[in-house]
């Protein structure tokens, strides 16, 4: 049976039941019904293995050994709660996971890449996941190749197939079948799925979707890759590993002075797993987890889609955003203003379709353009499409023009030459249509034509169309040459054929600023940030949206890529602090762009949206692609998507990552400054030779229960107004700073005096189990008031309770737990609590209240000396 680059197109067709004006949308449903153009990710964890790996983690084995010497010591409650906590734990962690890898499957589906096909004869853009087999596939340049398929027209395609292949050159396509079995690298009459469009463009029949694809083949021989974990997880764990071993050897000494002071050994043991449980913050790593994935759900709703969850991270230390200009900064709706033609300049409506000359520009216009409008909707470049409305101000029919006269041959625009031409037969002659860079085909044209005939071009033509063109540019318009010539039957349009043209006209465009850019530009400076447009566009064009932005300001520089080349990388460094505008760059002045930034010591965040963006979006700290236009190989190699393609949104999308990193920051201090208060407590008991103020169930009713909710809530916590008023967080600068330790050792020392002067006052009642009780108790409420202190460096006056509902639910739920454990019978027994006095309860209530005011009054003092 022939493979199906043995057969040719009409074969192709025939056996999967479509043709050339592609699948009725009846046929591709039912075809959907076989399965979707997805890959099958590898064999994931069974929910078992996921919650039996919840029992590897160091904190539960010490529980597992703190139940084992409790049940060995006959304390039969303390080992039932031990066993609950554990087990609550390991649920806990397993449903974690899962609602993880449901969260990060939601994100996939945001970012997934579409397609653009031919249904119902009509070219429509649909997610790739809804591609079937005998789908008419349209690719073209930037286009990432979404299934396998049988080339039928090609123009000039090129396409990377390094992901199968290994092959890092280019592969040119063509239509043509082969009779002898081939190798899949000199199949070069089929596309694969995985593959990248370099160059050209081709209809293409859908021959494979999903596993059924030649990557598809790859896949289901790969094993599941571990996740990375993100920069901020792999120090914590280091930090909490550290803090470990460390409570390890404090534990062995305290161990070992109980034993030295003739106490029992399951005594001493129980003194030193209490340490430990106190010390451990267990709680810590899924915290920072759950800060940052509330995070990533946040900003997709704000139309940021974060890829991977260091980015977050690395948001909050942009200092400079390189962005393009085009659709980010600008509205992506280019309209026609001024058409140049035969020496005067006129509105579109003012085009008359009698005149020969007017009428080849329309035909320039229409024809050599690639874009599309269904349903009122533009498919393809802005520019292009732009174009096509035109002609409904002149009252032509777009497609018309273009079921009337078939395109015979052409060359695809490319960002190094910056034209395009095609061929077609107007009115029985064959004939070049050319458009692109007024400077680039102002030095091919030989000819102009006026409304009195064609004649050469003289000096003084070349300077009015030079001056025509810097009159628009100023303005900020984006303006197209347009020229033509006459060829040979025989003529086959190549490279070379692109001069000799007769001019026809120049076709201005705008795209105005969005309205939300100039706000967000002046966010952006007064949180420390640099904006640099760096653009494809003319250098006057781009430096006068700009101005209108507010990037370019007085005594600025604007620099184009040739100007960017001569330069030495010490005079870059000199210059790049003054420059706002770059011009006319190419992929390697945009590296050399991030790169020279970088050397600053700045962390550099970069727009883009074409396949010559990539090298950039990957060098950058933090790439950001363009959801709408943006290309899918823009969109793999950048962190972040903008499925708005606003500007604005990476402002807010650096706020939010501002706040995520607080926020986690702030959980941090919560639950270390609780924990050290824990560990003082302890300590001080075992200096002191006083009775253990905790049993290890108190403690792991306090980090396990009434401290995850707290912790959850402050990483909740709204902005703050003057968050985008900081300067850039400095990326090397850790959490755990001499400042930030000295502030969880006095806060916890607080904690700790308040806690042991009550586990004093129930000694003098002469029993130690009210003495422990009262220090579980005042240990428990004074952090749960703590929560209140850790969400934010302002007091409680200035955010005041309302902007955050889930820290007073936190407070309230953990209060709720503390008094059923306090005053439930059999809850009482579990966790060992001794009955209470009014007069006990009331110093409880207290003392825990006491390290929240002095805290309060502190922060009200250095706020109002600021």
């Amino acid at each position: 049976m022939k493979d199906w680059y043995q057969k040719s197109g009409e074969e192709v067709l025939i056996d999967l039941h479509t043709k050339k004006e592609g699948l009725s949308s009846e046929e591709a449903v039912t075809l959907l019904e076989k399965g979707e153009n997805i890959l099958s990710e590898g064999k994931k964890k069974s929910t078992l293995q996921v919650f039996v790996e919840q029992f590897k983690d160091l904190l539960v084995i010490i529980l597992i050994a703190a139940a084992t010497i409790s049940m060995i010591s006959g304390n039969v409650e303390s080992t039932v709660v031990i066993v609950a906590v554990i087990m609550l734990n390991a649920i806990l962690g397993t449903v974690q996971h899962e609602k993880a890898q449901k969260s990060l499957e939601s994100l996939k589906s945001l970012s997934s890449p579409t397609a653009k096909v031919i249904r119902d004869g009509q070219k429509i853009e649909i997610n790739s996941r809804k591609v079937v087999p005998g789908d008419i596939l349209l690719l073209e340049a930037g286009d990432m190749v979404v299934a396998d398929g049988r080339i039928l027209n090609n123009y000039s395609l090129q396409v990377n197939e390094s992901s199968l292949t290994g092959e890092s050159t280019n592969v040119d396509k063509e239509e043509v079948a082969f009779d002898n079995e081939m190798p899949l690298a000199d199949r070069t009459n089929m596309v694969y799925s995985g593959s990248l469009v370099t160059y050209g463009r081709a209809m293409v029949a859908v021959t494979g979707t999903g596993m059924d694809t030649e990557i598809g083949k790859i896949a289901s021989l790969m094993n599941a890759t571990k996740e990375k974990k993100t920069p901020l997880q792999a120090s914590m764990d280091q930090f909490s590993s550290r803090l470990a071993a460390i409570i390890m050897v404090i534990c062995a000494l305290v161990f070992l002075l109980s034993l030295y002071r003739r106490m029992p050994v399951l005594d001493s043991l129980m003194f030193a797993v209490a340490l430990a449980v106190a010390a451990i913050p267990e709680a810590l790593s899924s915290i920072v987890t759950i800060v940052q994935a509330m995070g990533t759900q946040r900003m997709a709703k704000e139309h940021a889609i974060i890829k991977e969850l260091k980015a977050v991270e690395s948001l909050g230390c942009v200092s400079v955003i390189c962005s393009d200009k085009t659709g980010t900064l600008t509205q992506n709706k280019m309209t026609v203003q001024d058409i140049y033609i035969d020496g005067k300049t006129m509105m579109p409506e003012d085009m008359d379709i009698s005149s020969q000359l007017h009428r080849y520009l329309i035909y320039d216009a229409v024809l050599t353009n690639d874009s599309a409008i269904v349903e009122g909707k533009g498919i393809g470049d802005p520019t292009e499409y732009a174009l096509l409305e035109m002609t409904g101000k002149i009252k032509v029919s777009h497609d018309y023009l273009r079921d009337l006269m078939h395109r015979l041959e052409e060359l695809p625009f490319d960002s190094d030459r910056k034209l395009m031409s095609t061929k077609y037969r107007l009115h029985g002659v064959p004939t070049v249509l050319t458009k692109g860079a007024v400077d680039v085909l102002l030095d091919r044209m030989t000819h102009i034509r006026t409304s009195e005939g064609i004649r050469e071009l003289d000096q003084k033509d070349r300077e009015e169309i030079i001056n025509q063109n810097q009159r628009f540019s100023e303005n900020g318009l984006r303006v197209l040459g347009f020229a033509y010539k006459e060829v040979e039957d025989d003529h086959v349009l190549s490279l070379n054929s692109e001069t000799g043209f007769t001019f026809l006209g120049l076709i201005s465009m705008v795209d105005p600023p969005r309205e939300e850019s100039k706000a967000a530009v002046m966010d952006a400076k007064r949180a420390g940030i640099r904006t640099v447009m760096i653009t494809g566009d003319h250098k006057i064009t781009a430096t006068a949206i700009a101005k209108q932005i507010g990037i370019f300001e007085e005594g600025d520089l604007a620099v184009t890529g040739a100007e960017l080349d001569a330069m030495t990388d010490e005079e870059m460094d000199q210059k790049i602090t003054k420059t706002s505008v770059y011009a006319r760059v190419s992929p390697e002045n945009k590296i050399r762009i991030v790169d020279a930034w970088q050397r600053r010591g700045n962390i550099v965040s970069m727009t883009g949206d074409g396949v010559n963006d990539a090298p950039a979006l990957k060098k950058a700290d933090i790439g950001v692609a363009m959801g709408i236009t943006g290309t899918e190989v823009s969109k793999d190699a950048a962190s972040m998507i903008l499925s708005d393609d606003n500007f604005a949104t990476i402002i807010k999308a650096v706020a939010n990552g501002r706040n995520v990193y607080r926020n986690i920051k702030n959980a941090i201090q919560f639950l270390l400054s609780g924990n050290t208060a824990g560990i003082l407590s302890v300590l001080y008991t075992s200096l002191m030779a006083l009775p253990i103020p905790f049993a290890p169930v108190h403690l792991l009713f306090i980090n396990l229960l009434t401290d995850s909710l707290p912790a959850i809530a402050i990483g909740m916590e709204p902005a703050e107004h003057d968050l985008l008023g900081e300067k850039p967080r400095d990326p090397k600068e850790g959490i755990l700073t001499k400042e930030f330790l000295l502030k969880l050792l006095l806060q916890g020392a607080l904690i700790s005096a308040c806690t042991m002067t009550a586990f004093h006052i129930g000694l003098k009642s002469g029993s130690p189990a009210v003495a422990s009780t009262m220090a579980f108790a005042t240990l428990t409420l004074s952090r749960l008031f703590h929560g209140f202190n850790c969400r934010s460096k302002y007091s409680l006056f200035k955010i005041g309770f309302s902007s955050n509902w889930y820290s007073l639910g936190a407070f309230f739920a953990g209060v709720l737990l503390l008094h059923l454990v306090m005053f439930v019978p059999l809850l009482s027994r579990l966790f060992s609590v001794a009955p209470l006095s009014g007069a006990q309860l009331g110093m409880i209530y207290g003392l825990a209240f006491i390290p929240t005011v002095m805290i309060q009054i502190s922060k009200v003092i250095k706020s109002g000396n600021q």
